[in-house]
């Protein structure tokens, strides 16, 4: 099942971020669910501000289990959280 997994940053918290980056994007590459994902960012693209993940799993519980483990929340950088069911229905697969 699909689940999308949204995450926004903190206030002034690019450095946090920042130090965190490799370790997350690690994690979820070798995580092997991930679909698409990235970050979110200022209107001018210049600055990430939070997070984006559609990932294939089991169930909800597999979702957030996996948000609940990523280096970027287990750093403290995320001020709200959010795991949506999603259906993927245009854009390539």
């Amino acid at each position: 099942m699909l689940f999308v997994i949204i995450g926004t940053d903190k206030p002034d918290s690019l450095a946090l971020r920042m130090a965190n980056r490799d370790a997350h994007l690690k994690y979820w590459a070798d995580s092997g669910v991930v679909k698409m994902g990235g970050p979110f960012s200022n209107d001018e693209g210049t600055v990430m501000n939070g997070s984006l993940l559609a990932v294939e799993v089991a169930d909800r519980a597999a979702a957030e289990k996996l948000l609940e483990l990523d280096p970027y929340n287990l750093a403290g950088l995320f001020e709200r959280t959010e795991v949506r069911a999603w259906k993927w229905l245009l854009g390539a697969k």
